[in-house]
């Protein structure tokens, strides 16, 4: 294999630096190379590693890329820049699990070449070896991917981001870039990213959505290979609070059993609590173009914590599971790089499966954890059923280490009550998950709940807008150690959050403001390690 050296001159704020990149032809096998990092050996038990959810063993990672399921494994590639822990010359991590839940590390997929760094995209198996890459026994996983120059972006053009593919012959261990990359060439957009790929079976092509900076364009292809615009939707549709990102495009059934479509789109900023958030459009898609259900001002989110960004979804989920499952990336623009871990940084939300349900203001999207996250539970106590009054506090205690847990709640507030749960430490560091019934909303308060300082903002109480008619409330609180993670109301209204404790919370207390609080069911389960 002859390796290449190129260097970059970047302007980017974040560098500013000449950048050697290691690089290869982008017609020819890479090396896989294991990412050595700082060289010290992970241990997973550094500050604030999270235990349950997927973090890379060393450095940068951002937005997780290229889903995708084939022969067993679920793929996870990921936005990594492998020799720092801020962002940097974008590379693909790679993953693999078994059951969603436990990850073995892959040496890094795609490297950055002469075309530039490797930004965000997604894969699929091409079943039917409609690129010609593989052979219908051996049918090649395709990788779709932005590339983004560095050169083009510092002399501030606006032709620098371009899509282009690659295989794999070998269950994704090893990839081959497409010789004739760029597949689709940039037509002067600045922002011209993150393609997702589908395959439409009533038109029998290839269908990719990608951003174009306010809105999403819509190619078609019958190869992967030659792609065709057919449509655009969104520029007077939704939020537009900042520059859209890593959209996903997929079927799911309506409660009624009719199909509909899901369209979800990133926005960099503009979220309802600040920062990097994530929005969706339920529709028709009739393998050309979306139309939006909703009105053109609807704006319906995904997640309304802080902390869940650019998440999409696997493909080639067996028929028989049948599930659209999601994963996103777990941070905010804002404060991703000042966050107060070193080795590493960034985690993965859990995965999630998304189902569509009606709710009262129509049909919404929810979501909840895999069914294979309770392969984690450890034991189990349960809280008895009781009246909580007007300050009378219930602490609540475990015979087990509660610092990674899940807390399940059923209660009936009275009109008028706040209903508090407190997770806390020795040190007072706590933070306050809350149902407010005079403002119907969700609250999570990080204001006092551990390391803050490193960035002005990241404190702050988070609300959400309850759905849901009922008196009655249930919640599922995924504690890790420096991430809290609130599905209200079997997962109509989901809150994602980022903390710093340290010591980490061994402290739960529930409280009742203003009136009283029925609890009817509860129950705290230690969760394990997946490390």
């Amino acid at each position: 294999m002859v390796l290449k050296k190129i260097c970059y001159l970047f302007g980017l704020l974040l560098l500013q630096a000449f950048i050697c990149v290691s690089c290869q032809s982008p017609s020819t096998v890479e090396t896989n190379e294991v990412s050595t990092g700082i060289g010290v050996s992970t241990t997973y038990q550094e500050q604030f590693r999270p235990q349950f959810h997927f973090s890379p063993e060393s450095m940068w990672m951002n937005d997780p890329n290229g889903m995708v399921y084939y022969q067993g494994e679920y793929h996870l590639f990921y936005q990594h820049y492998p020799d720092d822990n801020v962002w940097g010359p974008m590379h693909w991590g790679h993953a693999i699990s078994t059951d969603l839940v436990h990850w073995e590390h892959l040496p890094i997929a795609l490297y950055p070449d002469e075309l530039g760094y490797i930004f965000s995209g997604s894969a699929v198996v091409d079943w039917q070896n409609t690129s010609g890459f593989g052979t219908q026994e051996n049918p090649p996983l395709v990788a779709i991917y932005t590339y983004h120059n560095p050169v083009g972006a510092e002399e501030n053009k606006n032709d620098f981001q371009y899509q282009a593919i690659a295989y794999s012959l070998d269950k994704g261990r090893n990839w081959t870039k497409y010789a004739q990359n760029p597949v689709v060439p940039n037509p002067g957009i600045k922002d011209f990213r993150d393609p997702k790929v589908i395959w439409h079976e009533a038109s029998r092509k290839w269908v990719m959505v990608f951003a174009a900076f306010d809105h999403v364009k819509l190619y078609t292809s019958p190869n992967l290979k030659e792609w065709t615009w057919v449509s655009d939707f969104g520029l007077d549709h939704g939020s537009h609070g900042g520059v859209w990102e890593c959209p996903d495009l997929f079927p799911l059934n309506s409660p009624a059993g009719e199909e509909k479509w899901v369209l979800i789109v990133s926005l960099v900023d503009g979220a309802p609590n600040g920062g990097s958030g994530t929005q969706y459009f339920i529709g028709q898609f009739d393998g050309e173009t979306f139309v939006n259900d909703n009105s053109a001002n609807d704006v319906l989110w995904l997640d309304y914590g802080r902390d869940n960004y650019a998440g999409v979804t696997w493909s080639d989920i067996p028929e028989d599971d049948g599930r659209r499952i999601f994963i996103g990336w777990m941070s905010n623009w804002r404060y991703a790089q000042q966050v107060p871990t070193y080795r590493w940084r960034s985690a993965m939300t859990l995965p999630r499966e998304l189902r569509l349900e009606n709710t009262p203001p129509g049909i919404r999207l929810v979501s909840l954890p895999v069914d294979e996250v309770k392969v984690l539970y450890g034991e189990s106590q349960l809280i008895p059923d009781q009246i909580l009054s007007k300050g009378q506090p219930l602490g609540l205690e475990t015979s087990f280490d509660n610092s990674l847990s899940l807390i399940e709640l059923t209660v009936t507030p009275d009109e008028g009550a706040e209903f508090i749960v407190e997770l806390g430490n020795s040190l007072g560091q706590k933070v306050q998950v809350a149902y407010d019934t005079e403002q119907k909303r969700y609250s999570v308060d990080r204001t006092v709940s551990g390391k803050t300082d490193f960035s002005e903002e990241f404190s702050g109480i988070h609300y959400a807008p309850r759905i849901s008619k009922d008196r009655t409330v249930n919640l599922k609180i995924y504690l890790d150690h420096s991430s809290l993670e609130v599905f209200a109301d079997n997962g109509e209204v989901v809150l994602t959050e980022l903390i710093f404790p340290a010591p980490e919370y061994d402290q739960i207390s529930l409280y009742s403001h203003d009136e009283a609080t029925q609890i009817q069911r509860g129950k705290i389960t230690e969760l394990k390690s997946i490390w």
